[in-house]
């Protein structure tokens, strides 16, 4: 979690980002930082984190052996001069396409965008100082012009542009997503890579707002790297060099299948799906049983996101067990089998919805639909306008940090 410097910091940077393109990069600065933008904020210091000598090795994670990839194998020179003859051409520019083409273009690589000339997308790319005609293109143009097809438009968008986009990934271009979605689900998507290219895969463990956060502050979000289709032979070099370009810090293996299994389910799960749930089943027992707005969400939601959850995320789930009270402890050793129990079906029939592609029509058809967006605000307002989430935009107002 951002300290409020941190915050404070990549706020008052936004507006250098729009700027910084490959022509300001010196190469002197070039070889110190991953992010001049995070290098500006801190250059009384003699050393940044990711400076540490760190590169590829062999973890033993829980007892399984795994090998994770680490920006120091990449410096800045390197990515240059393995990059020198590219062009990566960024479809979309979205949440990913956004974090990741500024990310890469902070890091010097000759990038351009290509979305649907006039529209929202194109708007918010002339803001972030994406120039047309020389680094802003229609979609077919940038095709056209790229080397490097990194193909971030939304799943549905996905399915509906490809029979006019894939005439245009002709030999000797490379095709890479940030998903599996489009190309595991082939059937439903009919998104198949053409046979002479290069298909790989760099996925982000987080949205795009967090992957260009964490570069700004020069950290670096993790990363899942994959491979479907090598013809060069250097797929998978490629898909690690282009990871670290678009702001990762580390990267693991897997494959195309077992990403999209992954963050399908993680989604629809603990990491949005699950909680909203539990949030909600909590806070509504504890005001049917007499306890006020404030109180319940302080102790569903506030409890959780400010003081406990960063504890799991930097030491473990035993150490935040161990800062808290013996009768906190108690119970809650008590109480997570039983929760254990109730929950495993629920995520088990998940995961087969996810497998058996249930999820993936679902998805389309929703995200596919002329109304989309006011479906889904609708959806979104009836959330905002839960007791619980209205409760918590008064507890947040308390926060010490807190900006509107």
């Amino acid at each position: 979690m951002a300290s409020l410097a941190a915050r404070t910091s990549s706020k008052a940077l936004k507006n250098v980002s729009r700027t910084v393109g490959r022509s300001t990069v010196s190469p002197l600065a070039a070889s110190r930082s991953y992010s001049l933008l995070a290098r500006s904020t801190v250059a009384a210091k003699p050393k940044t984190t990711f400076e540490n000598v760190r590169g590829v090795k062999t973890l033993d994670f829980a007892g399984s052996k795994e090998v994770v990839y680490e920006r120091a194998d990449w410096p800045l020179p390197k990515l240059h001069e393995y990059f020198k003859n590219d062009t990566l051409a960024l479809i979309g520019y979205g949440s990913q396409g956004h974090g990741q083409g500024l990310n890469a273009r902070d890091n010097g690589l000759n990038v351009i965008v290509g979305v649907r000339k006039d529209g929202a997308s194109w708007k918010e790319a002339l803001e972030d100082g994406w120039v047309p005609g020389k680094t802003l293109f229609p979609i077919e143009e940038a095709i056209d012009r790229g080397t490097i097809i990194m193909n971030l438009l939304s799943d549905a968008a996905q399915s509906s542009t490809w029979p006019q986009l894939a005439p245009l990934i002709t030999k000797g271009k490379t095709l890479y997503f940030s998903h599996g979605f489009s190309v595991v689900y082939k059937e439903d998507t009919h998104v198949v890579p053409p046979t002479d290219v290069d298909v790989i895969l760099v996925a982000p463990k987080g949205s795009g707002r967090t992957v260009r956060t964490l570069f700004k502050e020069g950290r670096g979000i993790n990363s899942s790297i994959a491979v479907f289709q090598d013809v060069t032979g250097k797929a998978k070099e490629k898909a690690i060099a282009l990871g670290i370009a678009v702001g990762s810090g580390y990267l693991y293996e897997t494959t195309f299948e077992k990403e999209v299994y992954s963050d399908l389910y993680g989604e629809r799960g603990v990491l949005m799906g699950g909680i909203q749930g539990m949030f909600l089943a909590q806070y509504k027992v504890l005001r049917a049983n007499g306890h006020s707005p404030s109180e319940a969400f302080n102790e569903t939601v506030e409890e959780a996101t400010q003081s406990l959850f960063p504890l799991i995320g930097q030491h473990g789930m035993d150490y935040m067990y161990a800062a808290c009270s013996t009768t906190a402890r108690r119970g809650a050793l008590d109480w997570a089998p039983i929760f254990e129990a109730a929950n495993r079906p629920v995520f088990e029939k998940l995961y087969e919805s996810v497998k058996n592609g249930t999820e993936t029509r679902k998805s389309l058809e929703f995200n596919g639909r002329s109304t989309y967006r006011e479906d889904l605000a609708r959806e979104l307002k009836e959330i905002d306008e839960q007791e619980i989430w209205r409760a918590g935009k008064t507890v947040r107002s308390l926060r010490p940090d807190y900006k509107q």
